[in-house]
């Protein structure tokens, strides 16, 4: 008879665990014998859900890939009057940790350093962000030579932060994005933009 995993290690338990081994040691931290013991579980119950550790490490990519730049990219593509309002939907992703896992951008692209394959995909990646900013620059009638600078602007920014680990307090960084906004799009934001904005992140703003 076929016994079912415990509810512990199900596939969403692994990957879990996966995760926090793999944002707070390195990729070469996540190997199955580890996952088991943090889960308190028997290595045999991995082979419920992957058929090795690559099957693992794959999910974990495609998680990355899925959350990280295919949020980013509709952020970018979400409705918008102005410039400084489609900056505004990006920079929901700085946020809010649901759209963009910053602990995860910085674990894959350490991981990426030592290997070829996944750099290659994070390369893609880089791409396909910086692409979907400029398209965003291009919308509201930026030039090609401008909306591609800028969008290199924001991106190298975001990345640099991601991988300088900065420690920001949450009300500092959101009162700052107002500024950000202007530097990376050369306009303003209204009153109204900012209070729009605001009101969608109160968990960061003043208590």
């Amino acid at each position: 008879m076929t016994i079912a995993p415990k509810p512990s290690s199900t596939e969403a338990a692994w990957l879990a665990a996966a995760y926090d081994l793999l944002t707070e040691s390195g990729v070469e931290a996540v190997k199955i014998m580890p996952l088991a013991q943090k889960l308190g579980v028997a290595r045999t119950g991995f082979y419920w859900h992957f058929k090795d550790r690559e099957a693992l490490l794959e999910a974990m990519v495609r998680r990355w890939e899925e959350k990280n730049t295919g949020n980013l990219v509709a952020r970018t593509e979400a409705f918008a009057e102005s410039i400084v309002e489609a900056m505004f939907n990006l920079f929901d992703c700085w946020l809010d940790d649901a759209l963009f896992d910053a602990r995860l951008d910085l674990a894959i692209r350490n991981w990426a350093r030592n290997d070829a394959g996944l750099q290659a995909r994070l390369d893609r990646a880089d791409l396909a962000r910086q692409n979907a900013v400029a398209a965003m620059f291009l919308r509201f009638g930026y030039s090609t030579q401008q909306a591609n600078v800028r969008a290199m602007t924001v991106m190298y920014t975001q990345v640099g932060y991601i991988s300088m680990r900065i420690e920001e307090n949450p009300e500092t960084r959101l009162a700052n994005m107002p500024d950000y906004v202007e530097v990376f799009t050369g306009v303003t934001p209204s009153e109204t933009d900012i209070d729009r904005f605001m009101s969608r992140h109160p968990e960061s703003g003043p208590r």
